[in-house]
């Protein structure tokens, strides 16, 4: 995409959220660890420096190489980006008296700025951040403050560099999106063309380019992610892409046929493949989590080079793989600070010759579900609950057995029915069911029971970034718990699970 924003990642819970509200302005932009960008910067428009939890002050604080961005490109630097400015430039960043994090509001806004162009005084900002900068950096010049905080915002005189100590980002800065758009759109200029028809006619124009006649074998789950990336293939290349939908043993109850009952009509060249057997066999006995990842990512490659060998002359694997995929299994820290890692990201084996093309791989999932839309997309399969990869083997803790599959299976069944016929399915952002690796005692028909407990989770979320757990009605989770235990032999409890993303994930492991 051309008229890129580039920000850089100092590795904040926050930065995922600043490309949230540029996207929100349909201007394309993209997240580098701050050590690890592009060295070309010619297609890039704007520059934003993210936060950290790192002091400037620190011995091992994130030091980014600047010299090719700082007065070259517009920079917007934000709370860690602020202060670095400061420190490294002739300023002063010291411990603050009190951890500034929370609410707080502008008691002075320079006039005739236009970084401020209808934000009014008093207007809330969050800070989050126990350093403050104490003396402004060579040639900078105060722009706002709030009550403890003298240099809430400032500019560098010279450049086209602004710095500020909140998090415009975050849904607490009242006019935090209105900054960002006046920093990019009315002080850097940048185009706001980043719409789904812009991106669906680029994307299969590179596509073409890139693929020309080659054959390309495509995944297919079911999922909003694989189908929009089916799509926009077969727009660009047509009959020489195969789409495969494999069963895992791992997928929700009667998924492999009803998926590809759904796939007819829509003009796509579908095989089933059930390879559940293989799948639950390599995964027997099994309970750490990411090794649970790992087989399922191995099997998955292994059963799509048996599909790919019968297919002749193929050269390409198309992936689902978007944005969130990406981010959570790169980190400023590299892999071993990741917070889980991802089956469909991270290259092939050396002995599968398919090289990967991954169309959606840049946008985040509300952004898939407006590409799909302006592809015309059935709305129902847009507006399906995201489901994981590695399916029910991530929802059942422990090892994985037949029998619990088959549990978790009906219990997920009567959940998400539930919330189908309760008109609560499209409040949901996600929702599923968790086999917890743990017996409760319970009374049936006067009989003592020992059997296994069930978490019921659902969340909202605009990206899977962040979540909130959604207060569903306790007339609907009355009746749901009530429905699971009659009907699902082996499980006499039901949870719920009221935890949000951050600090928890949305899936349990």
């Amino acid at each position: 995409m051309q008229h890129n924003v580039l920000i850089l990642d100092f590795g904040s819970q926050y930065t995922q959220l600043i490309a949230r509200r540029v996207r929100e302005l349909n201007i394309f932009c993209e997240i580098f660890p701050y050590n690890h960008f592009p060295s070309d910067l010619s297609s890039y428009k704007a520059v934003i420096l993210g936060g950290s939890p790192f002091s400037v002050r620190a011995e091992d604080a994130p030091h980014p190489d600047l010299s090719q961005i700082r007065g070259k490109l517009p920079m917007l630097a934000v709370c860690y980006g602020a202060q670095y400015l400061s420190h490294f430039s002739g300023g002063e960043v010291a411990a603050s008296n009190t951890r500034e994090y929370g609410r707080a509001n502008l008691s002075y806004i320079k006039e005739n700025e236009v970084f401020f162009e209808g934000v009014s005084e008093n207007s809330q900002v969050w800070m989050s951040h126990s350093d403050s900068v104490k003396v402004l950096p060579t040639n900078g010049v105060k722009l706002a403050s709030t009550h403890d905080v003298e240099f809430a915002a400032y500019k560098i005189e010279g450049e086209t560099t602004y710095a500020i100590q909140y998090h415009p980002e975050v849904f607490h800065s009242t006019d935090g999106s209105k900054m960002l758009e006046n920093f990019l759109v009315k002080i850097a200029e940048v185009p706001q063309n980043f719409t789904p028809n812009a991106f669906v006619e680029e994307m299969v124009a590179e596509l073409k380019e890139k693929l020309q006649d080659d054959k390309v074998v495509l995944g297919l789950s079911g999922g909003v992610d694989s189908t929009v990336a089916a799509v926009l293939l077969h727009q660009a290349i047509g009959k020489n892409l195969y789409c495969v939908f494999v069963n895992n043993g791992l997928l929700r109850k009667n998924e492999f046929q009803n998926v590809l009952n759904q796939y007819k009509g829509m003009g796509l060249n579908v095989k089933g493949v059930d390879a559940g057997d293989r799948f639950l066999s390599e995964l027997a006995g099994v309970s750490d989590p990411e090794t649970k990842r790992k087989i399922i990512g191995r099997v998955f490659i292994e059963v799509f080079d048996d599909e790919s060998h019968l297919i002749e002359d193929v050269k390409w694997l198309a992936q689902g793989t978007i944005y969130p995929d990406v981010i959570e299994s790169v980190s400023v820290k590299g892999p071993s600070a990741t917070i889980k890692s991802h089956h469909n990201v991270g290259g092939l084996p050396d002995y599968m010759k398919l090289k990967i093309v991954e169309p959606l791989r840049m946008l985040f999932k509300d952004e898939v579900r407006r590409v799909g839309a302006s592809l015309g997309i059935d709305p129902e399969l847009l507006g399906r609950h995201p489901f994981p990869g590695p399916g029910l083997s991530i929802r059942i803790l422990g090892d994985i057995t037949p029998e619990k599959v088959q549990i978790l299976q009906d219990v997920d069944a009567v959940f998400i029915d539930g919330l189908k016929s309760w008109g609560l399915y499209d409040k949901v952002w996600q929702a599923g069911a968790i086999l917890l690796p743990v017996n409760s005692v319970g009374v049936m028909g006067d009989e003592r029971t020992y059997e296994k407990v069930i978490a019921l989770r659902a969340v909202e979320s605009t990206d899977g970034m962040t979540a909130d757990w959604v207060h569903l009605p306790y007339e609907f989770l009355m009746k749901v718990s009530n429905d699971i235990i009659n009907k699902v032999k082996g499980v006499n409890r039901v949870v719920y699970d009221i935890s949000s993303k951050p600090p928890a994930t949305i899936e349990w492991e």
